[in-house]
Parts: structure tokens; C-alpha cells; sequence
């Protein structure tokens, strides 16, 4: 058991979501398992990437890297039922917090008229002395800022010029948090959550014998988020925003 505080059941209704990540594989150490069941109940959901992880591996250049690892998350993605795969092709290791990013994110959020926003952490930390990555923080912080930016006509005017009608999203919900204090009971799904990681072969491969590179470690990161959340077989924990 834990002795991290009890996580409270996520009781929205999340309809049409788009999830919006800095790279391949963020969605799969953990949001893929709540997409899956998502997708399962009939739920729409699209995947807009960042960039395309093409400085994630250390032994591979990003010429190499950068195609194989967009091939790898549009497999994984299959494998939960999503089929809409978009990358923006900000650099990988670079990406700024900015208008840029903020349009993009914005245009986005118009062309596919999401309700809920899933986000990866966009704080400083994973916990006490596990700093985050810039990539994270900046792709979170500026997808939440980009929320705004969405719905109203007066921000980026030129999308309403292209034919891209303002929108409001109603959630946010924001997986591998620090500040988690909900969750959604993923016990079903966890096997297909499991097949999604393991689909980036070359990225895992690239881990090495770190404890991550192994498609199980996911299982044991869910059935322990399982523990804080009544006792269930296996959970996703998130942060929740609503507008």
C-alpha cells in the first residue's frame, strides 16, 4: 500500500477528446489505459504530438529517429483506438512556450472541437527532486493557455480568416501529475495499455536496461495508482481543470 492520499473517481463526462503531448510515447506511460476504455465506450479521440521524438534516442540520429518514432506512435495509437495521429513538428528537446505553439495548439483545438483536453504533467516536477522536462512543461502549460486562446474570436484572428470558428473545451485533464487527485478505474484495459508502449520498440530498445524500457514496468505504475483509488485492480491518476 501507499501512503499517498486517496485518489477521488473522475466523474466527467469527457465526450470528444483531443490529447496533447510533447512526444511519442507520452500518452503511453499511463493516459493510453484511460483512451483505451474511452474509445471502447464510443468516445472520439484524436492525438496531436508536438514533435516527432526525433532526439529522444541517444544511439540514432534525429534524420532516422524522427520518421520511426512517428510510425511507432501511430501504431500504438491503433492499438487503443485512436486513428487521427498529428504532429506540428516543433523541435524535439526545444520546444518553447510561445505564440507559436499557442496558435498551433489553438487551431488545433478548433479543428477538432474537443470537449475535454488530455494534457501530460506540465509542472516543474514529477515529485519531490524529479525535475521535469521543458518539452513537458512548456507543450502543458501553453495546450491550458491555448484553451482561452480557442474560444475566443479576438485571439488569432487569422483562424477565423481560414474558416476555424472559435471553440470552448470544458475539461482538462492532465496525466502524470504531481498535483493528481482523480482517477479512472482502467483495470479493463490494462492489457491493451500494456501492447500500446511496447509498440515503441526502437525508443524502449534505446532505454536500455533502464526499469521503463520494459512495457510491464506500465502495469505496475497502474496497479499501484490501483491501491490510491478504492482498491482497484488499476488506475490512472489525473490533475483536472475545468472552464
Amino acid at each position: 500500500m501507499t501512503d499517498a492520499p486517496e485518489l477521488l473517481p473522475l466523474e466527467i463526462e469527457v465526450g470528444r477528446v483531443l490529447a496533447v503531448v510533447a512526444h511519442p510515447d507520452d500518452l503511453e506511460y499511463g493516459a493510453a489505459a484511460a483512451v483505451a476504455a474511452w474509445t471502447d465506450d464510443g468516445h472520439d479521440v484524436a492525438y496531436l504530438l508536438v514533435t516527432r521524438g526525433e532526439a529522444g534516442i541517444d544511439g540514432m540520429s534525429p534524420e532516422q529517429a524522427g520518421p520511426l518514432r512517428a510510425a511507432e506512435e501511430v501504431a500504438s495509437a491503433a492499438v487503443v483506438g485512436v486513428h487521427t495521429v498529428e504532429f506540428l513538428d516543433h523541435a524535439d528537446g526545444m520546444v518553447e512556450h510561445g505564440l507559436p505553439l499557442r496558435r498551433d495548439v489553438a487551431a488545433a483545438i478548433r479543428r477538432h472541437r474537443p470537449d475535454t483536453l488530455l494534457l501530460f504533467n506540465h509542472r516543474e516536477t514529477w515529485g519531490p527532486g524529479s525535475l521535469n522536462s521543458p518539452d513537458h512543461r512548456n507543450t502543458g502549460a501553453a495546450a491550458l493557455d491555448a484553451v482561452g486562446d480557442a474560444g475566443n474570436r479576438w485571439i488569432f484572428p487569422e483562424l477565423v480568416a481560414q474558416g476555424l470558428q472559435p471553440h470552448g473545451v470544458k475539461h482538462a485533464i492532465v496525466s502524470g501529475s504531481p498535483q493528481s487527485t482523480y482517477a479512472l478505474d482502467v483495470s479493463a484495459t490494462v492489457d491493451r495499455a500494456v501492447a500500446s508502449l511496447a509498440e515503441h520498440r526502437a525508443y524502449l530498445d534505446g532505454l536500455g536496461d533502464h526499469p521503463m524500457g520494459d512495457p510491464e514496468f506500465l502495469r505496475m505504475f497502474l496497479e499501484m495508482a490501483g491501491q490510491r483509488f478504492r482498491g482497484s485492480g488499476a488506475a490512472v491518476p489525473f490533475e483536472l481543470f475545468s472552464f
